[in-house]
């Protein structure tokens, strides 16, 4: 004969084999959210190292690129400077001279046709008389 405890027992024993029946299904979902994490975290990576190569080999060509503007950039600046001090350089030793010539020359200018003026028998110290501007404002076209 079974004893009230051997029925209390198989009642148990039937109670905990539904309970680890009912925790086992979300157990294997979890085991299958786990494993497609697994997946997705595998692919992830496999994506990401390529780029993460491409980056830094786009990084160091550009490192390169810019070392090379910094060259133009540097050899730029020293081309104005040159240029500048080449400007500098013509306006001190020729600009001087120049403008000497050039006084000279309005000088010698001014006293030729003064010893012209002479020759032909006219003072040379009187302005030349100013011509009168004509009036073109009734000629053509004039509503008057």
């Amino acid at each position: 004969m079974t004893s009230l405890g051997d029925v209390a027992g198989l009642i148990a024993a039937i109670a905990f084999v539904l309970l680890v029946g009912l925790l086992a299904v979300p157990l294997l979902k979890l085991g299958r959210v786990l494993d497609e994490t697994r997946d997705a975290v595998r692919k992830f990576t496999d994506h990401t190292v390529p780029i993460l190569d491409e980056a830094t080999t786009t990084v160091a060509e550009t490192n390169v690129q810019l070392a090379k503007v910094d060259t133009v950039t540097t050899s730029a600046a020293q081309v104005a400077e040159n240029v500048s001090a080449l400007t500098g350089l013509y306006a001190s030793v020729l600009g001087g001279p120049v403008i000497a010539v050039a006084s000279t020359l309005h000088g010698a200018r001014k006293a030729t046709a003064r010893a012209f003026a002479r020759v032909r028998g006219l003072d040379p110290d009187d302005a030349a008389p100013a011509s009168p501007a004509p009036d073109l404002r009734g000629r053509r076209g004039s509503t008057r």
